[in-house]
């Protein structure tokens, strides 16, 4: 399991070859690599200029790691990557990194979206939009909240 809280970029490309590389080339179990990479989308009326994403060190990386856990205890998984950036990100800029290896397709992308859903709603990240009219922090979605029920 590797959980990377970090303000620079990634290269996408280059975390899923080096997640394959631990997780999969290594392991004759395992038979899938699932990852998604999130993106900061614009607002509806397209007057994003900025997300600033704040957290508290230490604090992040614990709930990330726990929330990796579960997945891990829930799922037969080879392997987990979760990398979550903070800082000032534009529309476009990508925002976070999921992998998970499995022997099976169904649990590696089950355990994708179970970390996608709670990285969304459960990881202690702030976010403000700054938009080119003023800013405003980002509250929780009711649509966020219940895609977590399907995980009870």
């Amino acid at each position: 399991m590797r959980i990377v809280v970090q303000e620079a970029g990634f290269d996408a490309g280059r975390e899923l070859t080096r997640f394959s590389a631990r997780s999969g080339a290594g392991d004759p179990g395992i038979g899938a690599i699932v990852s998604f990479t999130g993106v900061v989308r614009d607002t509806a009326k397209g007057t994003l200029e900025v997300m600033q994403i704040e957290h508290y060190p230490g604090m992040t990386e614990a709930a990330l790691t726990k929330i990796a856990q579960e997945a891990m205890t829930r799922w037969v998984l080879g392997d987990v990557l979760v990398i979550h950036r903070f800082g000032q990100l534009a529309p476009g800029d990508q925002i976070m990194m999921v992998a998970t290896s499995s022997a099976h397709r169904k649990d590696a992308f089950e355990a994708a979206e179970y970390l996608m859903d709670y990285l969304k709603s459960r990881a202690p990240f702030w976010k403000k939009e700054i938009l080119r009219d003023g800013a405003q922090w980002v509250g929780a979605r009711d649509e966020d909240e219940d895609a977590l029920g399907r995980w009870d």
